[in-house]
């Protein structure tokens, strides 16, 4: 293969590589921002997790912000290593263009020496005026004269790629150190987060098997509980019963006006904002199992959203207050309306809103209740009418 050639295809193989490296530097920065993200719910986490070890004493709400943690820091392990295997594929792929340039840079040295040798071979060794002045013919002269400018050319040419390829080879052996240098900065930052995941999940099984010798106490917590939800399904459900009623006498303006803030909201499913600021959701909707007991399942009408102390409780969308009470084991309860469609707070500290009060979203309804074993968790449901809907899917994603 002649220089020229060698050159072209080196150059075609580093643009379909660089290219390549950048789609993978898109996945880089979306893994970038997953880890900025999981170190942000590893902070609130441990925040979270602070308030409840304040108490000196185990509790479910303990289990599952170390739970929450633990998820969090997986998460970031994942992550750590899909950029290793990112880097790892990097340096590969630089490692062939370093090889290539390697072995053009020695193909380009080598026909340069040919051409010098075989230059001084033809000319005897003579001196490029001798080798003119010789020319039997004017003809011969001219020939020659044009053979020393395009050999001199092809020496220029010659000598700017063995320049261009020699930059290139530099520049591509500097990169790969780079990629080295953060490749240890990575596996670094993964063995110490292996670690602090040890440490977590000893916690957590301590934790767990402290719990377990509490079952008696933990079967009670959940009746109380379910007494609980039953009252506020009830509350919510006479709610439902007598605004269905009311609206058989609205006018017909009323109506479509109802209807248009059904839609309004309907249409915002999977983008309204949290409750609350921070937090993690600690309790599914529907049916799953307990954290600690086997073989017992939880029914959950809503999600349950643990954050921290004092943390202001807000309106998920623009709506009215319809009712303010307060329901026995879910304390204090605001229920707001929009249109066909419902939202719960409950598990308040107090509430600072009036009923009839017509509220935007992202105003402060009250603060979030602590109890006695420092969990601060706010209970969450949406209704469309008598049915209850999953929160989960109707709150943005975080």
């Amino acid at each position: 293969m002649s220089a020229n050639k060698a050159f072209s295809v080196l150059c075609l193989l580093l643009t379909l590589l660089g290219s390549g490296q950048l789609f993978a530097q898109k996945t880089k920065s979306q893994l970038e921002q997953e880890k900025r993200e999981n170190l942000r719910k590893i902070a609130e986490a441990e925040k979270i997790l602070s308030d409840t070890e304040s108490e000196k004493k185990n509790s479910i709400g303990q289990l599952r912000a170390l739970n929450q943690q633990i998820r969090a820091r997986e998460s970031l392990i994942n992550g750590l290593n899909q950029e290793i295997s990112l880097l790892n594929g990097e340096i590969s792929d630089l490692s062939i263009i370093v090889s290539a340039l390697q072995a053009d840079l020695k193909n380009l040295k080598a026909e340069y020496s040919a051409m010098i040798y075989s230059s001084y071979k033809a000319n005897h060794g003579y001196s490029k005026i001798t080798f003119l002045f010789s020319s039997k013919t004017f003809n011969q002269l001219f020939m020659r004269l044009k053979y020393l400018e395009q050999y001199s050319e092809a020496r220029k040419i010659q000598a700017r790629e063995i320049e261009e390829v020699s930059n290139e080879l530099a520049a591509q052996r500097s990169e790969v150190e780079e990629k080295r240098t953060e490749q240890k900065g990575l596996l670094d930052q993964q063995l110490a987060e292996n670690k602090k995941l040890l440490r977590l999940k000893s916690k957590q099984s301590k934790i767990v098997q402290e719990l377990t010798h509490k079952e008696k106490q933990l079967k009670q917590e959940l009746a109380d509980r379910k007494k609980a939800v039953e009252r506020l399904d009830n509350l919510i459900a006479e709610i439902v019963r007598k605004e269905l009623e009311r609206s058989k006498n609205l006018s017909s303006t009323a109506i479509a006006n109802e209807e248009e803030i059904s839609g309004l909201f309907e249409a915002s499913k999977n983008k309204l904002a949290w409750p609350v600021e921070t937090g993690f959701i600690s309790s599914q909707f529907g049916k799953h199992p307990h954290p600690v007991m086997k073989g017992i399942m939880q029914d959950n009408p809503g999600i349950d959203i643990q954050t921290g102390t004092n943390e202001m409780v807000k309106s998920v969308f623009d709506g009215k207050v319809i009712q303010i009470a307060y329901v026995p084991g879910m304390y204090n309860v605001v229920i707001m309306q929009h249109g066909e469609y419902y939202t719960v707070y409950s598990r308040l500290k107090d509430v600072i809103v009036k009923k009839g009060a017509m509220i935007p979203k992202g105003e402060s309804l009250g603060t979030v209740h602590t109890d006695n074993d420092g969990v601060s968790e706010v209970h969450f449901e949406v209704w469309k009418n008598y049915a209850k809907l999953n929160p989960e899917q109707w709150l943005v994603k975080k």
